[in-house]
């Protein structure tokens, strides 16, 4: 057998073909995946008032980061519950405030 058929290369009439294969780089968003984490554990951690105000302030500013890198999806996910979540944050600390209120008033 000659050199070249042992080495595992092809020969054609105009020389030895090289095949290089080339695996697509998986692309990654670390800050919008970490604002999506963040966005998403101060859903959970809203109700705690210093640590979910926290979280949700640097989930929201790391998915708004986020935004500008590819791929996106995770930066919006995150961006959208963190909306979701300081309206959930608004609205429990009315209803807290509300009824402080009304306690005052008796």
């Amino acid at each position: 057998m000659s050199e070249e058929v042992k080495n595992n290369e092809t020969t054609s009439q105009a020389g030895p073909q090289v095949i290089i294969n080339q695996l697509p780089q998986k692309q990654s968003n670390g800050i919008g995946t970490a604002g999506f984490v963040l966005a998403l554990v101060a859903v959970f951690l809203g109700w705690v008032p210093v640590l979910g105000w926290i979280l949700w302030i640097v989930g929201l500013i790391l998915s708004f980061a986020g935004l500008f890198k590819s791929p996106k999806g995770l930066a919006i996910a995150g961006l959208v519950i963190s909306l979701i979540d300081l309206i959930l944050l608004i609205s429990v600390f009315g209803a807290i405030l509300g009824g402080l209120g009304a306690l005052g008033a008796m």
